[in-house]
């Protein structure tokens, strides 16, 4: 049989994403830091099974490290950083990305700012004091600031998952969260490790400069 540089490809929960499903594992620990299997198999739509022996392929390949205990979850060793580094810029010349991501990034970007004002009026009132959210309509005008932001970054995202299908995930997971505000999950904002709109918006960032193979500079904010 003849050699092929074709990757492997998975078909998924998640419609849009049909690729190697090391990238997409060693991927989720990279923008997550550290996961356990479940959280994994939500980022990246993978089945459970195939998360499970791909992890334990990356460990066997000194990849990925596992944690157990009271927390227990998965990371990448600086051996997968790289690993991951180089699936990731295949990647983006396999599907000749580099321009579309570029664009999503420069646009992004020139939401983060706003993006940060309005988390900063989510937790301080204008006088400097803590927001308790005992005030339903100051909390109200914060969603609704949010709107603009939302209808931006979902079409950012869905522009590039037509060049890169991963980036697929992202429309629903900002507006997953975004129902969760409105429907009045105050955690769905801003709350750290809670599936919240932040956790997506910081996910999202490094996720365009790790595609890019860049590190955060002055430049990308925080």
């Amino acid at each position: 049989m003849p050699e092929t540089n074709e990757r492997p490809t998975v078909t998924t929960s998640d419609t849009t994403t049909a690729t190697d499903p090391r990238l997409l594992v060693l991927h989720a620990l990279r923008l997550t830091g550290f996961a356990g299997a479940d959280r994994v198999a939500r980022a990246t739509g993978l089945d459970g099974t195939t998360v499970t022996a791909t992890l334990a392929a990356a460990a066997a390949d000194g990849h990925a490290s596992e944690r157990t205990g009271r927390i227990s979850g998965w990371m990448l060793t600086p051996a997968g950083r790289t690993e991951h580094a180089t699936l990731l810029a295949d990647e983006l010349a396999h599907l000749d990305a580099r321009a579309a991501v570029e664009t999503a990034d420069a646009e992004f970007l020139q939401l983060n700012e706003p993006f940060k004002a309005l988390c900063a009026r989510w937790q301080l009132r204008a006088d400097g004091s803590v927001n308790d959210h005992s005030d339903p309509a100051y909390d109200d005008a914060v969603v609704a600031d949010l709107a603009p932001v939302h209808e931006q970054v979902v079409a950012i995202t869905g522009r590039l998952a037509d060049t890169l299908p991963r980036f697929g995930r992202y429309p629903r997971t900002f507006t997953a969260a975004r129902d969760r505000l409105v429907a009045g999950d105050g955690t769905a904002f801003a709350k750290p490790l809670s599936d919240s709109y932040h956790d997506a918006w910081m996910e999202l960032h490094q996720d365009l400069l790790s595609t890019l193979g860049r590190e955060r500079s002055a430049v990308d904010g925080h």
